[in-house]
């Protein structure tokens, strides 16, 4: 199990599937902002909720050059679902193997009332342009988070 990655490292290079089928790598994303956010599931409450945040908000992360993608093991036919639902106008990643989740530190040991196992941690990964990571989001609320993104693709933007 990988820790987390900290500012200022190399983001691990990845391959991965939308919902529709799409091959979306890293190294083709270089030269704009990349937001990653790693959720547990399709149509929860607090992950619908975090989508939901992020739909409404993503003409202000578009507005700055970032490019914004959710990331669970669910497979591409919940991820259909999911954001025909809720309208969701950004991609949704296929990790069913959690590999790439692993690589991020966010495929994690939960422990629920005692009980061990282990399952996707809810955080974010904000990506310059160059794949290095400025801002990690361990453990995310969901309340708010939405902006504290745009607020770091901002200061972003301002810097380069």
């Amino acid at each position: 199990m990988a820790d987390y990655l900290e500012p200022g490292k190399k983001a691990p290079a990845f391959t991965l599937k939308d919902q529709d089928g799409n091959t979306v790598r890293l190294k083709d994303l270089a030269g704009n902002a990349v937001v990653l956010y790693f959720y547990p599931r399709d149509n929860t409450p607090g992950c619908t909720k975090e989508a939901c945040a992020f739909r409404d908000r993503y003409d202000d992360m578009k507005a700055t050059g970032a490019q914004l993608f959710g990331i669970s093991t669910d497979s591409a036919e919940s991820h259909i679902k999911f954001r025909d639902e809720y309208e969701l106008p950004f991609p949704l990643l296929v990790d069913a193997d959690h590999a790439m989740s692993e690589k991020y530190g966010a495929w994690r040991e939960k422990n629920n009332y005692g009980k061990k196992s282990m399952g996707m941690q809810r955080c974010t990964y904000v990506l310059d342009g160059a794949g290095k990571v400025v801002k990690v989001w361990k453990r995310v609320k969901v309340d708010g988070h939405d902006q504290q993104v745009i607020d770091v693709l901002t200061e972003l933007e301002s810097n380069s």
